[in-house]
């Protein structure tokens, strides 16, 4: 429990040559000083044992009764915190010592608490291997926004979730989409807002399972993503890359990887994973790669088509995945010079590939909408 050590700063002396007594709060291994408002001679504060010996002087008496009053409040106010949340915050108890914060007013944790203790748990999830790095920088990032609107809106450093309503709800989504800056930027996107949103609402909903707090308020939240931006190749134009030979070696291999993703619809993060041990032959023959998905942690099942399967051959031994690695950045670059070698008027992008997947290769070929979520790591009701 709560232990209070009471001790004399005799490096500072006032007026009447007395020193301040400060108390040290200590729990779970850490601990926390603050002022009593009392001082003593540093005299009489060791020739009295710190005021554990009899005293007579009459002063030295009245301060030895405010010192056990300030334990006996500091054990109170412990006890109230310890009944709401048994890893109590020893800068609260201090603010609840000096009053100033009303314990009646807590209701549960903060919504950075609440983001703090979803990362914490979203981070054994990675180290795991269930999810990836990426996806934990985000929710970290979504933590971060969260408190730069609640700073600039509400002139606080945190916010109790019981407090938060669906005005502040929408007036974060506004804030992300027109105020919010990150790199010179101003403003985001609708379908990270979308995103980031959701990321809310998702470590709520973990709050809630874990007792933590008794309702999620970016319920209320209805945004959705934008699809109209998405570009994907025609049949044409993949056949088109596919049949182009390249003389620089660095757009030849970026060729192969982008079609790798075209005809399997592997995400950036989880094509670069893939080694021979995702490769799986069916009793008809049929070779499959089979993975989580790490942004999803969804089991999915693709077909080895005839393209891949040149793919995986050409680079077989040459690394320890089935495909080279190269970061986005250049990925993205490389791809703009492949698009203007080949005449094709469209942005290029690692999620060109996917949505080209999932429309031409998959839909455009009578594949199933269930089957093609399915194999692009999607949940399916």
């Amino acid at each position: 429990m709560l232990k209070v050590i009471f001790y004399q700063k005799s490096d500072r002396v006032n007026k009447n040559a007395e020193s301040p007594i400060y108390a040290r709060l200590s729990y779970n291994d850490k601990q926390i000083s603050m002022s009593t408002g009392q001082a003593i001679s540093k005299e009489r504060w060791s020739s009295t044992n710190s005021l554990r010996n009899q005293l007579k002087i009459e002063k030295e008496i009245v301060i030895k009764n405010l010192l056990d009053l300030f334990q006996l409040n500091a054990a109170k106010k412990f006890t109230e915190l310890f009944r709401i949340d048994p890893e109590v915050n020893l800068l609260l108890l201090k603010a609840e010592i000096t009053g100033k914060a009303k314990i009646d007013q807590l209701h549960g944790p903060t919504i950075i608490e609440i983001l703090e203790t979803y990362n914490v748990f979203f981070t054994k999830r990675v180290n795991s291997g269930e999810r990836a790095p990426a996806s934990l920088q985000k929710y970290k990032r979504a933590k971060d926004l969260l408190l730069d609107f609640i700073t600039s809106n509400y002139k606080k450093e945190d916010m109790l979730a019981s407090e938060i309503s669906s005005s502040f709800v929408f007036k974060l989504e506004q804030f992300l989409k027109y105020e919010s800056s990150f790199k010179e930027q101003t403003g985001i996107k609708n379908n990270s807002v979308v995103k980031y949103m959701k990321m809310y609402k998702t470590a709520c909903n973990y709050a809630i399972k874990m007792d933590l707090s008794i309702k999620n308020p970016f319920i209320v939240y209805d945004g959705r993503l934008s699809v109209k931006d998405a570009v994907f190749l025609t049949q044409p134009e993949l056949n088109t890359i596919e049949n182009k030979t390249f003389s620089t070696p660095r757009l030849e291999k970026v060729k192969y990887i982008f079609l790798f993703s075209c005809y399997t619809g592997y995400a950036p993060v989880d094509a670069m994973d893939l080694t021979e041990r995702n490769i799986s032959e069916d009793s008809n023959g049929n070779l499959w790669i089979m993975t989580s998905r790490a942004k999803t942690a969804i089991r999915a099942n693709v077909p080895v088509l005839p393209t891949v399967e040149k793919i995986i051959s050409k680079y077989k031994n040459q690394q320890k995945g089935l495909i080279p690695k190269i970061s986005n950045q250049k990925m993205n670059a490389y791809l703009k010079e492949i698009a203007d070698v080949c005449g094709i008027d469209k942005h290029l992008t690692w999620y060109v590939a996917r949505h080209t997947f999932a429309t031409t290769v998959t839909l455009g070929n009578g594949v199933r909408l269930e089957n093609v979520s399915s194999m692009m790591g999607f949940w399916t009701q």
